[in-house]
């Protein structure tokens, strides 16, 4: 008797009998492939198809990125981005003419202009350090987001299984749809694979679930911290120009003749052609340069005026200051700097990169500090002082120089457009000057690995530097950490 021929409609192969985790049916002539889904298969059962053990392991860690290096490099890319986008944002005619029309109707007096000044600058600190925590937010949303993607990657294998899978048998699909009625041995062959293999989806699915919704909550928020980032630079750029022409009108008030100003421009240069130390050119300006000359000693008046004050008067004088709200017609600091320990600001809002008595690329050790900034940061005093110094010095590069009283003087350097003169006297928060767009070759930014402008601050007490870092705010002394 002729045997007939048989066509099976679904085979079963023996993978899943040799202990591989790995069973391919055909369903209605249609390949079915379903790995590494038993939740008691071996560990060489959990590897995508076409992957040994030893190759992935070896893939894995040669693919592994480093941390640091990863948020660095991100935080670079964020960084470009934003100021490609901060480029983009204008204000509108109506803004700026409302801004013009605020500075004309402000009180015209010296006093008046100059806390607004300082207001003004405190507002636009406020917003650069908003900046800087928004681009470290989406550099460090990034780093997840890049992570998740890699991790989706590299189980692309695994991944197509699983949605194949739920494409031909969805969550819980019964035995029955995989086999044909009649045959009984098929069915619970299938009972079995199944019953290894379903829970093995349902896990892998699930966490698949869990990745692409991670991916979206990031992606979410991505977006929304790109848009406050929009917010807040529009805000910085209204700042800056409100700073602007606050200066311009605070310039007007403090305008000597420009015959005296440019004959002692011309001579402080020539004078800081000539010295060789910050003590010379000090000396130099505090004895050849009128302006500075005669501030310095109505300065040191006041110094002395304030030691023949009560206690009571002192006391008095210094709730002022801690106030913020001192004389500001005063020509000498509100009280000693020696007082003002763990009371200042930075003058910059920034990353530390180099602190006193770290290496400073020449085999020596630092004699300030060295703070990255964003591009045109303002830079504001530190403390109450008299510009005994502006301009360009040796390898400093663009430096202002304080006398702050009580025998310091605070240095800093690496701006690129300065905005006060020598022979004034300035306040706590009031602008000094702007960064550039990229660091400035000096000999005090060497051995940094960053081309962000950086800005220098040593302070001196009687010629001799000193670490700064007992003067600043507790919030402020922090090292950065993972920054280039």
């Amino acid at each position: 008797m002729p045997t007939r021929a048989f066509k099976p409609k679904y085979v079963i192969l023996p993978a899943l009998a040799v202990g591989l985790g790995v069973s391919v049916a055909v369903v209605a002539n249609r390949p079915f492939v379903a790995s590494a889904f038993a939740q008691d298969a071996p560990e060489a059962a959990q590897m995508p198809p076409a992957e040994t053990p030893a190759a992935t392991t070896g893939m894995a860690a040669e693919e592994r990125p480093d941390p640091a290096a990863d948020l660095a490099r991100k935080r670079d890319e964020t960084r470009a981005e934003l100021e490609a986008l901060s480029k983009t944002i204008e204000l509108s005619s109506d803004r700026v003419a409302d801004l013009q029309k605020s500075i004309a109707d402000l009180d015209k007096n010296n006093s008046s202009v100059r806390q607004a000044l300082i207001d003004s600058a405190t507002r636009r600190k406020s917003l650069e350090k908003q900046i800087l925590e928004s681009e470290k937010k989406l550099a460090d949303l990034g780093v997840k987001e890049d992570a998740v993607r890699r991790s989706l990657h590299e189980r692309r294998g695994l991944l197509a299984e699983v949605l194949g899978a739920l494409q031909r048998m969805g969550r819980n699909p019964p035995p029955a749809l995989l086999v044909t009625p009649d045959d009984a041995l098929a069915s619970v062959r299938s009972a079995i694979l199944l019953g290894a293999v379903v829970p093995g989806i349902r896990k892998e699915t699930d966490k698949l679930v869990a990745d692409l919704a991670n991916l979206s909550s990031l992606q979410a928020a991505s977006a929304a911290e790109k848009s406050a980032f929009t917010a807040t630079m529009t805000n910085s750029i209204e700042e800056e120009r409100r700073m602007d022409l606050l200066l311009a009108e605070n310039e007007k008030l403090s305008r000597s003749s420009a015959a005296q100003l440019d004959a002692e421009k011309k001579r402080s240069e020539d004078l800081a052609s000539k010295a060789t130390s910050l003590e010379g050119l000090v000396a130099s300006m505090e004895t050849e340069i009128a302006s500075v000359r005669d501030a310095a000693a109505a300065a040191r008046q006041a110094e002395e005026n304030r030691k023949l004050l009560t206690d009571e008067q002192r006391a008095h004088a210094k709730a002022l200051a801690e106030s913020g709200v001192p004389d500001k017609n005063r020509i000498a600091p509100a009280y000693p700097f020696g007082e003002l320990k763990a009371k200042l600001e930075l003058p910059v809002a920034g990353d530390v990169l180099r602190q006193f008595g770290d290496a400073d690329g020449t085999g020596h050790e630092a004699m300030g500090m060295t703070l990255a900034t964003n591009p045109e940061t303002v830079v504001t005093a530190p403390a109450d002082g008299l510009v005994v110094y502006a301009g360009a010095f040796r390898s400093y590069g663009q430096m202002i120089i304080l006398d702050a009283g009580d025998g310091y003087h605070l240095v800093l350097s690496g701006m690129e457009m300065i905005s006060t003169r020598q022979g004034k006297f300035v306040f706590a928060g009031e602008p000094l000057a702007a960064m550039g767009a990229k660091r400035v070759a000096s000999a005090t930014a060497l051995a940094l690995e960053t081309n962000r402008p950086t800005l220098y601050i040593e302070f001196r007490k009687d010629g001799k530097p000193v670490d700064s870092r007992p003067w600043w705010t507790a919030k402020d002394t922090g090292k950065a950490r993972n920054d280039s």
